[in-house]
């Protein structure tokens, strides 16, 4: 049997197979492959066992895409949520989950939640027009006022989607909206720091009936995205993903060029037509992705002045200081042996 996993807890796996969810382990011969199976997973099944709901996982599907953290697989569109207020609208958050979507090559969409605490036009229309320029679908709506709710029950509608964002901008409550029995924990957002607190404390992956009938939503309830930094991207391709700053890289100078302060960058030239907030927030991707690779070439070369190759075999070296206690322990373990043995020197 072949099944979708939906939940994982502890040391089981919930699988769908035809609208019933089957209790899985998986078989120690796919542990000793090293292969982590994931909510999102297409998994083949053995070991049915029809009275307790019980099976198997003996393999895992090849996957299209795999989101690291929350480890999910196989999504296929990211609502990227973000508040009007309650928290504060954050540009540079929000491309931080856009170029993220890019990065893993799944269709991003921009929901822009608590639209109802905004009276300001001004910044609806400033929103819509720098990323519908961008080729990004951006719907507006409420939880609490039912605004927008039936234009994300058609975006939802087919594939797997996972919705991000900060806590605290509603993405439970929009869940709750489409389907209020659905019952799902939200909190308020915290008035001393404006912002807000984890609710979802794992990745599940919902059904979600819809109006439209025939049609089922499902949606990834996962444990948000706070970790999430540009470490595995090597600094030098973070431009491809804000599409208008990697347009303008190809009348660069230079092929390697960073777009910071490079002589003959057309990036730099062409400041005045880019969004303020997206070329702030590409400079700091860019040295996070910077720092990252600073780090990991660092610990390499810790790594290799703590280790020496010989006969083909690599060992941890000692430092000075324990080589020689460890001489003198092996000096003090002949000696009370009182056997006429010379010690070498080094």
């Amino acid at each position: 049997m072949i099944g979708l996993v939906t939940k994982i807890f502890s040391d089981f796996y919930y699988v769908q197979v035809e609208g019933i969810i089957l209790e899985c382990k998986v078989r120690e011969v796919l542990k000793k492959t090293k292969t982590s199976v994931l909510v999102g997973d297409m998994v083949r099944l053995e070991e049915y066992n029809e009275q307790s709901k019980q099976a198997a996982i003996f393999e895992v599907l090849p996957r299209k895409n795999v989101i690291p953290r929350p480890a999910i697989a196989n999504i296929d569109k990211v609502i990227v949520v973000a508040a009007m207020k309650e928290p504060e609208f954050d540009y540079i958050q929000l491309n931080r989950y856009l170029a993220f979507a890019k990065l893993h090559n799944i269709e991003a969409v921009i929901c822009v939640n608590k639209d109802d605490l905004s009276p300001d036009s001004s910044a609806r229309e400033h929103i819509e027009k720098i990323y519908k320029d961008l080729s990004y679908e951006v719907i507006f709506t409420s939880a609490k006022e039912n605004i927008g709710i039936q234009r994300l029950e058609e975006i939802l509608a087919s594939g797997i989607s996972v919705l991000c964002g900060q806590s605290g901008v509603g993405k439970s409550s929009l869940l709750n909206a489409i389907l209020p029995g659905l019952n799902l924990r939200t909190k308020e957002v915290s008035q001393k720091t404006s912002r807000g607190t984890h609710t979802t404390r794992h990745t599940e992956l919902m059904e979600i009936p819809l109006l439209d009938e025939g049609h089922i939503a499902k949606v990834a309830d996962t444990p948000g995205f706070s970790n999430l930094k540009f470490d595995s991207i090597d600094p030098i391709d973070l431009d491809t993903l804000f599409d208008e700053i990697f347009e303008l890289s190809k009348e660069c100078k230079y092929n390697d060029c960073l777009h910071i302060e490079e002589e003959g960058c057309n990036v730099i030239e062409h400041l005045d037509d880019l969004p303020s907030y997206r070329y702030e927030s590409y400079r700091s991707f860019l040295l996070e992705a910077i720092e990252s690779k600073e780090n990991m070439s660092s610990m390499s070369i810790k790594d290799e002045s703590r280790t020496k190759v010989s006969g083909g075999k690599k060992f941890t070296k000692i430092s000075s200081k324990n080589r020689e206690d460890s001489r003198k322990k092996s000096r003090q373990i002949l000696a009370n042996l009182d056997l006429d043995i010379e010690t070498e020197e080094y």
